[in-house]
């Protein structure tokens, strides 16, 4: 079962974005920083919690909800694309004052990093980042897009979730214990993202706003951010799980591309942070602690 979520260190909404984004802090203040992006789009942040507080002991991380997602609300008149996430990027950073810049993203998040990446080159008042942490990410091209959705389905209509399906509508939870049976629900909805099914249960539940994830991913048209990474000589660590419905090969493209450290990760899905905890947090530790000198 999900653990519980300690309170945030900080918190409070930005001033200086189109609309107002939640953002919250843990750790010690004074430590080493890292501003994390969760995944979606529409999604937010607190769906990477507990776990990834495991970064926590010795550093401080900054985690705030996207726009559009959580507790960063727009109207639905507002449309959001990967510009208004950059730009929102770009002001947060400014006003949290987030220098020098150390950035983990996951999936989405890792997407957004190398899109906000792409513009700070273009813009110099961006801060650039300094270090990536790219822990599974979207696929970087609308082909591996479509080759992720078209998995995902496939493994939807598996055997294995039917008969997951077939249980929860035959167990009674939603007649005797509704909690428990939209819990469950939102575990056979994921559990293509594992590489267990099980592991599921351990997730923090979370909604993505679909009307944004729509015109996020709309927005990018026939994307492909593997092309120029090559210009950047930024120290990267790219993580990926073998069992992911996203294509190994986006991430190893994407890793060759930028001379960036890969870690496959044989027993995990999607979410390495609750599959595979020690061997994902351990290895960004080790990285972060090699990359300080150049970091400072």
């Amino acid at each position: 079962m999900p653990q519980p979520i300690p309170p945030p260190r900080t918190s409070g909404y930005t001033s200086t974005t189109a609309a107002p984004l939640y953002w919250c802090t843990y750790g010690e203040p004074g430590r080493d920083r890292l501003l994390v992006l969760h995944g979606g789009p529409g999604a937010h942040h607190d769906y990477l919690l507990p776990q990834m507080l495991r970064l926590a002991g010795g550093h401080e991380l900054v985690f705030y909800d996207q726009r559009g997602g959580g507790k960063s609300r727009v109207d639905d008149a507002t449309t959001v694309t990967w510009q208004s996430h950059v730009g929102d990027l770009q002001r947060l950073v400014r006003e949290l004052g987030l220098s020098p810049l150390s950035i983990v993203g996951y999936s989405w998040g890792a997407l957004l990093a190398l899109l906000y990446t792409f513009e700070a080159a273009r813009h110099p008042t961006y801060e650039r980042p300094n270090r990536l942490v790219l822990i599974n990410p979207a696929a970087l091209s609308r082909p591996f897009h479509e080759a992720f959705e078209a998995e995902f389905s496939r493994r939807q209509r598996s055997e294995a979730i039917r008969e997951l399906r077939e249980d929860l509508a035959a167990s009674g939870l939603r007649e005797h214990d509704p909690d428990a049976y939209r819990q469950r629900q939102f575990e056979i909805g994921v559990a293509p993202y594992f590489a267990r099914a099980e592991s599921a249960r351990d997730l923090t539940p979370f909604r993505v706003t679909a009307r944004v994830q729509q015109s996020v991913w709309q927005s990018l048209g026939d994307y492909d951010v593997i092309q120029g990474l090559d210009r950047f000589q930024i120290p990267a660590l790219i993580v990926h799980g073998r069992h992911d419905p996203i294509p190994l090969e986006s991430s190893e493209k994407a890793a060759r591309a930028m001379r960036a450290r890969l870690l496959v990760l044989e027993a995990s899905g999607h979410v390495p942070y609750v599959e595979q905890p020690a061997a994902l947090f351990g290895t960004i530790e080790q990285f972060l602690s090699d990359t300080t000198a150049a970091h400072e």
